[in-house]
């Protein structure tokens, strides 16, 4: 049985990246950039007025209190500034370039004006309110390193750059089969001692939350024959193929034979994690399996676990799993030491409350959770108002 850090590894470093394709920039939310992106100009492209009011030349403010100067001309977003006049000031609008040797701009509400003169309590320092070129970005500076995920401000910055398109992963094809005699879709007519599947539609939520393509196959029986069928249609066309259940060494587990026979090779089996421990990695050619246990709660820990990296490590993306927080416990927690415990809990700002029902079978306890208790394998659990590390299951 591998420990849970070995088995991650092993997991991860089966992936290989894939393959890349532009796409517009409308269809780029969510995916993960495979080229560095480059300011191509500085970024403001120009010295421009954070405010609306008055561009001035500082050096002008030579005299005693209070400043009064001329207005002439006016900057406005959109246009060419004009040039300032010598001892004058020109008015000016957020946004709108600062006009030639202009230094500064004094904000509205500071500034007294009767007719065309502006009249000025202080003198600003050099470069008051004004935005300069380059400030953000300059030309030629990394803007959006490769392996980062184009979320929406991400985007916005893209936008920004002038791009229209970007060079993006493929999205992974990922299927999803669920095994087990007693399944039916759920609304389905039941019969007896069936139950409606449940797993597949968490694991397709958390998958395309990570940028997969997902499709999700009608559960097979227990027979092993269907199971390889049902398996090798799969495995040529998809990435990554997620078994559900099927994987222990019952009777009627027949998902490890059935890969066996498929010509699937099995890289790890047995974790040393609670729940989740018939943890299953495979690989025919360049898909990969990877073969979760069939309680609820155990297939959806470890998808989250073990999966998303997953996932994410195929896209190329740069994190592949953030840290753990570190928050107070605020009642014991106990296991029996040997394998590394994670146990659904909620989250009120950095306390930590384990949840009633941990069974692995449970499908209550996770739609309940904000987080997961992290346990070392070799701890035998905590006290209350332990510091304990903690992943908070919408950033896994």
């Amino acid at each position: 049985m591998l420990s849970f850090d070995e088995a991650w590894r092993r997991v991860i470093g089966s992936a290989s990246v894939l393959s890349t394709e532009a796409v517009a920039l409308e269809e780029a939310n969510g995916r993960v950039l495979s080229e560095t992106l480059y300011a191509p100009s500085p970024m403001p492209a120009f010295d421009y007025s954070a405010m609306d009011g008055y561009a001035v030349d500082t050096t002008s403010f030579v005299d005693e209190v209070p400043f009064v100067f001329a207005i002439r001309g006016e900057s406005r977003t959109g246009r060419p500034a004009p040039a300032l006049e010598p001892g004058t000031v020109c008015r000016i609008f957020t946004g709108a370039p600062l006009p030639a040797c202009a230094d500064a701009v004094v904000m509205q509400e500071d500034v007294t004006v009767t007719g065309d003169t502006a009249c000025f309590r202080h003198a600003p320092p050099p470069g008051a309110h004004v935005r300069r070129a380059g400030e953000d970005l300059a030309a030629g500076a990394v803007a959006l390193e490769a392996g980062t995920r184009l979320c929406p401000y991400q985007l916005g910055l893209v936008a920004a750059l002038d791009r229209d398109s970007v060079v993006v992963s493929r999205r992974p094809r990922l299927g999803i089969l669920c095994t087990g005699d007693e399944l039916r879709r759920p609304g389905s007519a039941p019969r007896a001692a069936s139950i409606p599947e449940s797993n597949s539609v968490v694991i397709s939520a958390l998958a395309q939350g990570a940028g997969a393509r997902v499709t999700t196959l009608a559960p097979t029986s227990d027979s092993l024959d269907e199971t390889r069928a049902k398996i090798a249609a799969a495995l040529n066309d998809n990435d990554v193929l997620v078994t559900v259940g099927g994987v222990s060494v019952g009777d009627y587990d027949v998902v490890r034979p059935a890969l066996q026979a498929e010509g699937v090779v099995l890289e790890l089996y047995k974790v040393a994690m609670k729940p989740g421990k018939p943890l299953t990695l495979g690989r025919r050619g360049a898909a990969l399996v990877l073969g979760l246990p069939g309680n609820p709660m155990s297939a959806q820990v470890t998808f989250a676990l073990f999966g998303l990296p997953l996932l994410r490590r195929l896209q190329g993306e740069r994190v592949v799993r953030r840290q753990p927080r570190r928050c107070r416990l605020a009642t014991p927690l106990r296991q029996k030491p040997g394998r590394r415990g994670f146990y659904p809990a909620t989250l009120d700002a950095d306390v930590v409350t384990p949840v009633s029902g941990q069974a692995s079978g449970s499908t209550v306890s996770l739609a309940r959770a904000h987080a997961l208790i992290v346990v070392p394998e070799d701890s035998g659990g905590y006290d209350a108002n332990d510091v304990v590390d903690v992943f908070v299951l919408s950033e896994l």
